[in-house]
């Protein structure tokens, strides 16, 4: 399911429920008592990792597996999204399915880090996929991710300034935070990543800059309102400068364009036009002094807030029974596994469908 483009969120869940539920009787107690499940660690399972390569982790737990297989469901999800965003003309209720599949993307890395990891008997190595960082990260970025899709929402129902500016300011502390994450993990793996989530935090300062400037001339404040958008004008250069430094950066994933895409260009003009329009007002009506120090974003946004949709596991299937668990004999095979060690190979990466967007979207968390 992972590589057909045809398979949508439903596809999806009916496929994953299935496996969820029924690995489920390899971890769950089945014999009445609360003795760990004897299936639990009889089979080795090998995952890659997003940024070490082809290297794979390895465990011989069933929880490794649930948690491994989740985290690529999870990653399905931001897949899919990208794709439907990459559409020309794309229509209200697919935009809604981009931003439900970012927040469930969310909700999955939510519901791993806090209540399946911990149950692993040998912790996620640092770098890899399921140790709290990369977690976190993921969680932040697919909640600002869907952030990004009300804000383009908002900007087209010409909503309020005040509303987009605060919506904005959020979403650039989101990346921000996101950022700070990574920044403990070895620059040879993480550099990219941070490169790009730093760039999406300057976007979206100039964006809060740029509509909180406009807030500001409304309330007739034309001074602090130049400043904000000078403000503006040097977080757009600031994430320009960075667009650059990303394509440059070598490290694991694909590379987007950011910068060439529509979104991040009209912004540009959009800070422009604005500034002019201020300074026009100020020397005609206002002849306000711009005052030195940048306006304080004190925003909190009250609506249009990305929360991680809520997951949890299938219940355990109806197949794995007492009976079953039963008949289930760890002897046998066992002393021929032990008899040869095996070397730790590469693990082949699937081959993914070589997906060209109609457009590229800027997005690039998978």
């Amino acid at each position: 399911m992972f590589t057909d483009t045809t398979c949508d969120p439903e596809i999806m869940k009916n496929a994953t429920d299935t496996y969820f539920s029924l690995l489920q009787g390899f971890i769950a107690s089945l014999d009445g008592t609360k003795q760990e499940n004897k299936l639990r660690f009889m089979q080795n399972f090998k995952w890659t990792d997003t940024l070490q390569g082809n290297t794979p982790s390895a465990q011989q737990d069933a929880i490794f597996e649930l948690v491994s297989m989740a985290f690529n469901v999870a990653i399905w999800h931001t897949k899919f999204a990208s794709r439907l965003a990459g559409k020309e003309n794309v229509t209200e209720e697919e935009a809604k399915d981009v931003h439900r599949s970012l927040k469930f993307a969310a909700g999955i890395f939510k519901h791993l880090k806090e209540v399946h990891i911990p149950r692993l008997i040998t912790p996620a190595e640092k770098g890899r996929d399921l140790e709290p960082r990369v977690m976190d990260t993921y969680m932040v970025q697919c909640k600002a991710e869907a952030q990004e899709v009300t804000i383009a929402r908002a900007i087209e129902l010409k909503h309020n300034a005040t509303l987009i500016a605060a919506l904005a300011f959020e979403t650039a502390n989101f990346y921000q935070k996101a950022d700070h994450t990574l920044n403990t993990l070895e620059p040879e793996c993480s550099s990219k990543w941070r490169k790009y989530l730093q760039l999406k935090q300057h976007f979206y300062m100039a964006y809060a800059y740029c509509y909180h400037g406009q807030t500001l001339l409304v309330s007739d404040k034309c001074g602090e309102s130049i400043r904000s958008l000078q403000e503006a004008e040097k977080c757009y250069s600031r994430a320009e400068a960075l667009c650059k430094e990303y394509r440059q950066t070598k490290g694991p994933g694909s590379t987007a364009k950011p910068s060439e895409q529509l979104f991040f260009t009209t912004l540009g003009g959009l800070i422009k036009n604005t500034l002019q329009k201020c300074e026009r007002e100020n020397g005609f009506i206002y002849f306000h002094k711009v005052p030195a120090e940048v306006p304080q974003l004190e925003l909190k946004a009250s609506y249009g807030l990305a929360e991680p949709i809520s997951f949890e596991f299938p219940a355990l299937s109806e197949q794995c029974t007492p009976e079953v668990y039963t008949t289930f004999d760890l002897t046998k095979g066992a002393k021929a596994e032990k008899a040869k060690p095996k070397q730790e190979e590469d693990v082949k990466p699937m081959k993914e469908p070589d997906l060209k967007p109609q457009k590229d979207t800027g997005c690039v968390i998978s």
